[in-house]
């Protein structure tokens, strides 16, 4: 198989991409790699989880939203060689390109914590991040009848670093809404040393943290658990070094370790050292490989300091998109990407703080309001706006 255009990944990312290429270049060749029959919009899964939509919302067929005219391989990806322009497939097949966008997303890394695919899903042990388990998080947090309920956030990259604390915002109002809150500990262990990375927005989250009577434990990475005990072991970093810490819980939800897909971190389009490697290795503003002109990356895989949300790819897309084009033209590269992330930050039913930023986590405000305050015409937008926006722009390579 050869195509002039090859995407890896038919998430967000690949799909938009696609979606504006088809659109700037006349009959360009274009193959999306996914082995995926369906399609999700992940953001979704944090109002499943409380109990807000039901899981079904989050889902469509991936070929209805397939671009028209692109070759869907329906494959997974073994392996990346750039050296030759080519992606060898899970069954042995080739692919060869002349152009090469890379954005297969992440992959979740669940037996990075000892026990936990064995526990998760029931006994307590919960997440969100995952399609079913989405739906077992709002039973188990509905069916709570007090006690300890410890939400966690791993050291590594995540995608929506907010929804940790998004889905723990939504369960304590759950547990004061069935009057269970009094007789129960609400505690967030995360692996990352703040509340949250942009100053005005930490800010916020910390009179909400402070109002709902959080326990926040930082630099507490989860390592184990131990289900038949209902105990989880965090290792906690200090000055003196790293400790192993035993706590018992009655709810325990899980946000697990996560990394550049495999393939990714044995090729030579990954970053060979420093803290991101692994990642993809991307020009920060231009989006293309600082080795390989003809391959460029968006999306959760890729090396770069700022947040891997959806909001991040609406505007990686475009970039993408059009410094291809100049590429195969023989022009300069000219469109750039500034960081910018979004964080819908739902702090409770009808309460959102949108939060939005760049590479320097300065504050990029859309509305001529103040974005760090909670309000309902925000928490409309998550839930009925952004939906759409998704759907039937962003993916149509519309916005």
């Amino acid at each position: 198989m050869r195509h002039q255009i090859v995407i890896i990944g038919g998430g967000s990312g690949g799909i938009s991409v696609a979606s504006r290429l088809k659109r700037q270049l006349r009959n360009a060749d274009i193959a999306i790699i996914e082995p995926s029959e369906k399609h999700y919009y992940q953001p979704y899964w944090t109002l499943v989880g409380a109990g807000i939509v039901p899981k079904e919302a989050s889902e469509r067929s991936e070929a209805s939203v397939m671009p028209t005219g692109i070759t869907w391989i329906r494959n997974r990806v073994q392996d990346i060689d750039a050296d030759h322009n080519q992606v060898m497939l899970a069954t042995g097949e080739t692919v060869d390109y002349d152009y090469l966008v890379v954005t297969p997303g992440l992959q979740i890394d669940w037996d990075k914590v000892q026990g936990l695919k064995e526990a998760l899903g029931h006994d307590g042990v919960c997440s969100i991040y995952d399609y079913q388990q989405a739906e077992k998080t709002w039973e188990m947090v509905r069916a709570f009848k007090g006690g300890h309920a410890i939400f966690t956030a791993p050291a590594t990259p995540i995608k929506c670093g907010g929804a940790p604390q998004k889905i723990m915002f939504l369960a304590e109002e759950t547990f004061v809404t069935k009057g269970v809150r009094e007789r129960s500990q609400v505690s967030f262990y995360t692996g990352g040393g703040v509340i949250f990375g942009v100053k005005v927005y930490a800010d916020a989250l910390q009179k909400v943290a402070d109002r709902k009577k959080l326990d926040y434990r930082f630099k507490h990475d989860l390592k184990a658990i131990h289900a038949e005990r209902k105990e989880a072991v965090f290792c906690r970093t200090t000055d003196a070094g790293i400790e192993e810490v035993t706590v018992s819980y009655d709810l325990l939800h899980v946000v697990p370790p996560m990394s550049a897909p495999d393939f990714v971190k044995r090729s030579t389009v990954a970053l060979q050292d420093g803290p991101l490697k692994g990642w993809m290795a991307v020009d920060h503003s231009t989006l293309q490989h600082p080795t390989y002109a003809n391959v460029f990356g968006l999306g959760d895989v890729i090396g770069t300091p700022n947040a891997k949300t959806g909001a991040a790819i609406r505007k990686q897309a475009p970039t993408v998109a059009d410094n291809l084009v100049a590429q195969i033209k023989g022009a300069a590269l000219t469109h750039t990407y500034n960081g910018y992330g979004s964080c819908p930050l739902v702090t409770g039913r009808g309460k959102l703080i949108l939060a939005e930023f760049n590479y320097k986590n300065e504050a990029t405000p859309s509305f001529p309001f103040n974005q760090a305050k909670e309000r309902y015409d925000m928490y409309m937008l998550k839930r009925h706006g952004l939906p759409f926006l998704y759907w039937n722009l962003m993916l149509k390579g519309l916005a």
